[in-house]
């Protein structure tokens, strides 16, 4: 029997390691580095341990012996080829030789075969095993387990980062909204809060936000909806006209969430046109103008909350106090973090710093008019029309107009002002009353009983809290004048009532203590004029009492929408004698009493005509009738 030895090439080597570990699990003989070919008619027996590719490069000599003395005790006899092992000093020059090589053999072959060996380490994977592959399982079948385990590893980490991770922003860093609401769902909720939508020829239909989930803002806004269900009519039919840079009208009773209705999409548009840092001048971009004071303040300190996130800054602009550290406002834009992107205030303060350089509004293209009809019947409209000429022209500005009422005179400013707006009104286009607020007049024969009624009214209203607790109740006590609010003043102070004042003859820094006092309810009952009865949200006002009726049914529906505020209910007592220029209005209070539901006996004594409303420059003479022409006539001769 002749047995030939083949020396096993590095490649072979390699898989022959990686194979070890499974042949002596499953003790089977894979083969291997060692050829046998028998000559003879005798069996060879070969175990396992002796076809090992290290027998035949790096055994020693013993074991070489143990082999040939086995051979001999079995009888066999083995003529191996003459080898040069045989002689010792031979056998230490081969030995050296073969390392030699096989060194070598290992660098070529990591060298060159390193790309072959995974190209075929791939091909094994992909295709399916023949059965001398299970039985002889292959480098790269060893590592497929792990690899696969890796790829699910990744796989499973990349699922988690896409669940952990909000869905993808759209440029204004808002969340993409879910589709809109159902055409029967729109028409229920207009339906519902008597809703009327009066859209420009050619220009797209309104579909109504009716959760805020709908609403298509950055995320970081959505702060301001905190503890709100859901959105109020005028926000809900007001947002997407403006979200989408169209011009808005919108008329709404009192407390129904104006100031958000502008304030969001005001928000939305600087985030959406950053400011160019390389351009010189103002950052003003929008422009806010009320009529009061305390109205001007509250909306400033709104739109600050708001945009404090994003580093945008508001300043308020008002009369009454020291232009100096407007003026320091207006120039120092770009401090602290913070650039000054809105301007809120009264027209007379904002024309008057414009007129002297400190307020440059050359680059406002968001405009809004708030609380339009109570500035215009304050004489306000020239004002307003030669603040409106600073700002940008044509269509690069957008103007939104938020009303109580739709007068001739605010349709004429929209008119001349807006392109093509979308009018939204809830309710009617004549000043309604808030349908949440009780309404009670009770009519005296004698004025001098006022007094002792207001006594008793307040100390069944007031109940014993401690102070400074935030359910503790708030009462509001309108007086028509300023010295009749004085007096009233007095005299609950000497009665032992916690009183603060609000009236013109205050200074402007009395005048915002008071009203802090009475917000934060370290004073729980405040008398003032009309100066509070627009847009002030104070928060917690359970009953507003009017001690004299005011000049006008509009101002009557303005005080008591202090009360009822945000969804809530409230109670309004109105004091009534007669005197003055309080008969001929109980015609038009009895109308608005039954509007809302309630009815007063008492006033069926006074006569109940309903005086025409008269125009503030031509008087009852004016003709309502006639459309006024949107431009002067050219007359040829």
């Amino acid at each position: 029997m002749t047995v030939d030895l083949h020396t096993p090439t590095t490649k072979e080597k390699k898989e022959k390691k990686s194979k070890k570990p499974k042949e002596k699990r499953n003790g089977e003989d894979a083969g291997g580095g060692v050829y046998v070919r028998a000559s003879h008619c005798y069996p060879t027996v070969l175990k396992a341990g002796t076809t090992d590719e290290v027998t035949a490069e790096k055994k020693s000599k013993k074991d070489k012996k143990k082999k040939k003395d086995k051979a001999a005790e079995d009888g066999m006899a083995v003529d191996p080829p003459a080898d040069p092992t045989d002689d010792p000093i031979e056998e230490k020059k081969s030995k050296k030789k073969r390392k030699r090589e096989a060194a070598e053999e290992d660098v070529a072959e990591d060298a060159g075969s390193s790309k072959k060996e995974k190209k075929k380490r791939k091909k094994e994977v992909e295709s399916t095993p023949s059965d001398d592959a299970a039985a002889e399982p292959s480098t790269s079948e060893s590592k497929q387990p792990r690899e696969k385990k890796d790829k699910k590893d990744k796989k499973s980490k990349k699922d988690k980062k896409a669940k952990d991770a909000p869905s993808d922003p759209s440029p204004s860093g808002s969340v993409t909204p879910p589709a809109p609401s159902s055409s029967s769902d729109v028409e229920a909720f207009l339906q519902k809060n008597e809703i009327t939508l009066t859209i420009p020829d050619g220009g797209a239909v309104v579909t109504p936000i009716l959760s805020f989930s709908q609403l298509d803002v950055h995320p970081k806004l959505r702060a301001a909806f905190d503890g709100f269900k859901e959105p109020t009519p005028i926000q809900a039919c007001s947002w997407p006209p403006s979200l989408e840079g169209r011009d808005v009208v919108g008329i709404a009773e009192t407390g129904s969430g104006k100031t958000l209705a502008f304030g969001l999409p005001l928000l939305a548009r600087l985030l959406a046109s950053p400011l160019d840092k390389k351009a010189k001048g103002t950052t003003v971009s929008a422009l806010v103008m009320a009529p009061t004071r305390e109205l001007a303040i509250q909306t400033h300190e709104t739109l600050e909350k708001l945009g404090e996130p994003f580093g945008i800054a508001s300043v308020a602009v008002y009369g009454g106090v020291d232009k100096g550290p407007q003026i320091k406002a207006l120039k120092n834009m770009n401090k602290g973090g913070m650039t000054t992107r809105i301007v809120v205030g009264t027209p007379g303060r904002i024309l008057d710093l414009a007129n002297e350089g400190a307020c440059d509004l050359s680059r406002v293209s968001y405009l809004v008019l708030d609380e339009a009809d109570r500035m215009l019947d304050k004489g306000f409209e020239n004002d307003i029309r030669n603040i409106i000429g600073r700002t940008v022209g044509g269509s690069e500005r957008q103007t939104l107009m938020f009303s109580a009422t739709w007068p001739d005179a605010v349709r004429r400013l929209a008119a001349t002002f807006q392109r093509d707006p979308v009018r939204v009104t809830v309710g009617s286009d004549d000043l309604t009353a808030n349908s949440r607020v009780e309404q009670v007049v009770e009519v005296f024969d004698e004025p001098r009983e006022k007094d002792s009624r207001l006594l008793g009214h307040l100390r069944t209203l007031i109940p014993r809290k401690p102070k400074g607790s935030e359910a503790e109740t708030r009462i509001l006590v309108f007086a028509l004048y300023k010295k009749e609010a004085q007096r009233v003043e007095g005299m609950l102070k000497s009665k032992g009532f916690s009183v603060g004042g609000l009236h013109g003859d205050m200074s402007q820094s009395a005048r915002l203590e008071a009203l802090q006092n009475f917000k934060t309810g370290t004073t729980g009952l405040l008398v003032a004029t009309d100066v509070a009865a627009r847009g002030l949200d104070i928060p917690n006002v359970a009953a507003v009492i009017n001690y004299t009726f005011p000049l006008t049914i509009e101002d009557y529906i303005h005080r008591i929408g202090r009360t009822g505020r945000g969804g809530k209910s409230g109670k309004s007592i109105t004091f009534f004698t007669g005197e003055a220029h309080e008969r001929a209005l109980a015609g038009e209070l009895a109308r608005v009493l039954r509007e809302s539901g309630f009815e007063a006996e008492g006033l069926r004594k006074f006569p109940m005509t309903i005086k025409k409303k008269t125009h503030s420059a031509y008087g009852a003479f004016f003709r309502d009738d006639i459309p006024t022409p949107k431009a002067p006539t050219k007359i040829t001769f």
